[in-house]
This record gives structure tokens, C-alpha cells and sequence, in this order.
């Protein structure tokens, strides 16, 4: 969808706008929908994170004392007149562009996604999620999912690349789409070993096969396991950080259903805007499920438990800690991701793997991002009967005053 659809109402000089990029690759592809959707130019900044970075941002704020200078891009001016950023590296940089750029008298409006840790005044817009329960308050907006880059152009152009080399494979094709590790969900090699049992079944079933991708946080361990326990015929492609094609949005363009395992938020969202039928997959069995039984008020994932000593690793001691971090910390510093899986549920986008679409269900179309589009979009039309503006040739400068 063109941004032009979207909302049609452009100012009269697209602000300059500048995208703040960092080590999650969810984050990043929620701050490159919205950069797109909006129909801007834009100039993509990409940043690397000093040990200590929690430590300074937490104790300064508006600062880069956590940036690793030498491997990030330089910020100099000119200043952008808007900044759109998520995830907690990246709130005390742009705080600190937009602490520069008052300084020389031009006002930037900042755009987060997610939930921040600072303050919510701290920012002109907070576009966010359910599993962040933050309140209801002028400047957040609420949605139901993450922002996606999901077009029927790039679709189909991706589709184009690797539908002849996929031919051979029977359809239809089952897309299967493989997080890892989250919170107090692990995807280990018993998860992944019901994954590639539970996607067989339903590619079995249809006489077709499986187009299997992995992604950054997918353990080595569980592909090996999940690679040994396909029945059905399929394509598995393993993620690389070098690699120069990635078959991933081909896969969801050439799916006639998709599988995601439940702790990625970012691969549901794209998967359900595809309008397809989407099945999540739960990571965890038992009082671990991230599905959530009828009566029940708290968090899957989260109970009180005994330290299990024969399974102590890595994973576990970090799935641990969570848990309890989610049972007794601070709400606001938490997530519980089952209200979105619950969320697309209820709204009929998706199912739990093991359960059935009903017959002749039409998948509803997701609207988060053009919701996203119109209120950034907004902030610069009420910009425009603002004493702080200043006319310069054809275009605009916005200036800051009174703060």
C-alpha cells in the first residue's frame, strides 16, 4: 500500500527525517515500516552499544556515552525535524539529536515505537503494542500489533526470485517461520522437535510441504533437531548474518498457510498481514504454555516454581529469572506478549497450531500501520498553525519555543 493511500494529507515540505537502527532486528523492521509507509525520504542512522550502555543511559538520559563512536553512524548537523527510534539503546540518542537541535533553535519531534523507558512526555508520539500495557494518555497510540513491511510489491517480487527454484517441492506450501529464545519461553531441541512434528502433520495432510526459515535468535541445537524431525517434504533455509539472499518474505508470498513459533511478535504480524491463515506455535507445555486456558488472569509462562538443578544451563537460568522478574518486578518494566497472541485469536487472524480455521474464513485485513501513518503525520499539520514555524523559500523550519 502506498503511503499516498494512506493518508493523503502531506505537508508542504516532507520533514527531514532520520531512522535510528540498532542490534534487534524487530526494532529495526517496525522503524523501516513506519519510515516507508509514510512516504518521506528518510536517512537511516545505524548504531553499536558500549558493555556499559545500560549503566550510562539509565544514570544521563539525553546522551551517547553508550554509543561505540568508532562502529555508529556520525550525528552532525543539519538537525532532522523528526526521529524515529525503538527499543532502549536507542531513547537517550535521540533525546540527545533533539537536545542538540533546540540548542540552534529547531524543534524535532520524536517518534518511538514500543514502550520506552523514559518518560512518555519525553517524546511527541509513542506508538505501541498490548504486551506493554502502557495507559491510556494523549500521545500514545495504541495497537494491536507491531508495524510490518509487508507490501504485495515486495511479495511479489520476492516471489518471483524463488518460486522456480521451490517448484519441485509439492504444494501447497506451509510457510514456517522460527524465532528462539524469549522471555520465559526457550526454544529448545524438545520445542523444536514438536515444531517440525506439528508442521509435518499439516503439510501431510494437505499433500504439500514445508518452506522452513530460522532467524538470529534461532539456537543452533533446535535447527539440528528440527532439521532431524521433518516428515514432510520441505525446504529449509538457515539464517546468516553474511548471507547475501534471505528467502523469508518469498516464503510468506508463496505460503498457502504459515506456521510462527509465539514468541515473535514482529514474524506474526508480518504473517498476518498477509491475510493467510496463521498458525502460532507454543513454545512451551503445561503451566510454561504461552497459550492461556479460560479463567486465567496471569501471564503464561509465569508460576511459582522450584529451581530444577539437572536442567540448569544458559537458557534456563535466563528463562528463570524472567519469570519471577515478571511475577514480582515492576509491571511497567515487564511484557506479556499472550495478550497479542490472544489478540489475534479473538480477532480471527490466527490460531493456535492443532486447531482448525473454520471453513470459508476470510482473514481481516491489519490496520495498525496506516493508524501509525496518520498520527505521525499529525504532529506536523498542527505543526503548521504553530507560532514556532518559519517560512524559508518554499519550505519550513520548525523552531522550538517556550521549552
Amino acid at each position: 500500500m502506498s503511503a499516498e493511500k494512506i493518508n493523503p494529507a502531506l505537508p508542504e515540505r516532507p520533514p527531514v527525517t532520520w531512522l535510528l537502527m540498532g542490534s534487534k532486528a524487530g526494532d529495526n523492521s517496525q522503524v523501516l515500516a513506519l519510515g516507508e509507509a509514510l512516504g518521506w525520504p528518510f536517512e537511516i542512522k545505524r548504531f553499536a552499544y558500549r558493555k556499559y550502555e545500560l549503566m550510562t543511559n539509565l544514570l544521563l538520559g539525553a546522551t551517547l556515552a553508550g554509543v561505540d563512536k568508532q562502529r555508529s553512524s556520525r550525528l552532525l548537523p543539519p538537525w532532522p525535524e523528526l526521529v524515529i527510534s525503538a527499543g532502549r539503546r536507542n531513547e537517550p540518542i535521540c533525546r540527545w539529536i533533539q537536545a542538540q537541535a533546540r540548542r540552534d533553535g529547531q524543534r524535532v519531534r520524536l517518534v518511538h515505537l514500543g514502550r520506552p523507558w523514559a518518560l512518555y512526555e519525553r517524546f511527541d508520539l509513542v506508538v505501541t503494542t498490548p504486551q506493554y500495557r502502557l495507559p491510556q494518555r494523549p500521545g500514545i497510540v495504541h495497537n494491536d500489533t507491531p508495524l510490518h513491511r509487508i507490501t504485495k510489491e515486495r511479495l511479489a517480487s520476492e516471489q518471483a526470485i524463488w518460486a522456480p527454484r521451490l517448484a519441485p517441492l509439492p504444494k501447497p506450501y506451509v510457510a514456517v517461520a522460527i524465532g528462539g529464545n524469549s522471555g520465559p519461553y526457550t526454544l529448545d531441541r524438545k520445542a523444536a522437535g514438536r515444531l517440525a512434528r506439528e508442521a509435518s502433520k499439516l503439510a501431510n495432510e494437505q499433500g504439500g510441504s514445508l518452506l522452513v526459515t530460522t532467524s538470529a535468535r534461532t539456537p543452533p541445537g533446535a535447527i539440528a533437531e528440527l532439521e532431524a524431525s521433518l516428515t514432510a517434504p520441505a525446504y529449509v533455509y538457515r539464517w546468516r548474518r553474511d548471507a547475501t539472499e534471505n528467502p523469508y518474505f518469498a516464503f510468506l508470498g508463496l505460503a498457502d498457510a504459515i506456521v510462527v513459533t509465539g514468541d515473535s511478535m514482529s514474524m506474526l504480524t508480518e504473517a498476518c498481514a498477509t491475510q493467510k491463515p496463521v498458525y502460532i506455535f507454543d513454545l512451551g507445555e503445561g503451566p510454561y504454555a504461552m497459550r492461556q486456558m479460560p479463567g486465567e488472569d496471569r501471564p503464561r509462562g509465569v508460576s511459582r516454581e522450584r529451581f530444577r538443578w539437572k536442567q540448569l544451563d544458559r537458557d534456563y537460568l535466563r528463562a528463570f529469572v524472567y519469570r519471577n522478574a515478571m511475577r514480582t518486578g515492576p509491571r511497567r518494566l515487564t511484557r506479556d506478549i499472550g495478550i497479542i497472541h490472544k489478540r489475534l485469536v479473538e480477532t480471527g487472524r490466527a490460531v493456535w497450531l492443532g486447531d482448525r480455521f473454520p471453513a470459508g474464513h476470510r482473514v481481516p485485513p491489519l490496520q495498525d500501520l496506516e493508524r501509525a501513518v496518520h498520527h505521525v503525520r499529525a504532529l506536523f499539520k498542527e505543526a503548521g498553525d504553530d507560532k514556532g514555524v518559519e517560512q524559508q523559500g518554499t519550505g519550513r523550519r520548525f523552531v522550538l519555543l517556550g521549552r
